[in-house]
């Protein structure tokens, strides 16, 4: 399981011209399952999500997690982060979970990041989003177990 975190300022996804989720200052996550992802990988990055500490204290220094900040989470399915690309120009998707195991896993992590007292967000699973988002910093994190 791979998450890319992006420290936002606000952020929005639309489905079809259709506003179907919006948050403020948090993080946008795009989140990759491979097939042999487990609930433990997403217990794990649940919880490292949700301690990460990346937002600034009063010394300016990055000490305060989501959590400490009352930030939201725009969570996005995105198959395309288990891509192949170590052979020609085209990406291969062998290595990406088919959607009857990423799926179920996806909404797994989202519902243990609630566990946490965050809002949490979503787009629609396997449908074409647009996402929207102003990041701050820039500031993004690859996460993975």
């Amino acid at each position: 399981m791979k998450v890319l975190v992006q420290k936002v300022l606000e952020a929005s996804l639309t489905v079809d011209g259709k506003l179907i989720s919006a948050i403020k200052k948090g993080y946008v996550l795009f989140i990759g399952v491979e097939p042999n992802d487990t609930k433990a990988q997403a217990d794990f990055l649940a919880k490292k999500t949700a301690n990460l500490r990346i937002f600034t204290d009063e010394n300016d220094k990055m000490n305060l997690s989501i959590c400490d900040v009352g930030g939201e989470i725009l969570a996005v399915s995105q198959f395309t982060l288990a891509a192949d690309v170590s052979r020609g120009n085209r990406p291969g998707f062998e290595t990406a979970a088919k959607p009857e195991i990423a799926q179920p896993l996806y909404e797994y992590f989202v519902e243990q990041l609630r566990q946490y007292q965050i809002a949490v967000q979503t787009g629609i699973f396997g449908a074409d989003m647009k996402v929207a988002l102003v990041n701050d910093g820039p500031c993004t994190f690859w996460l993975t177990r």
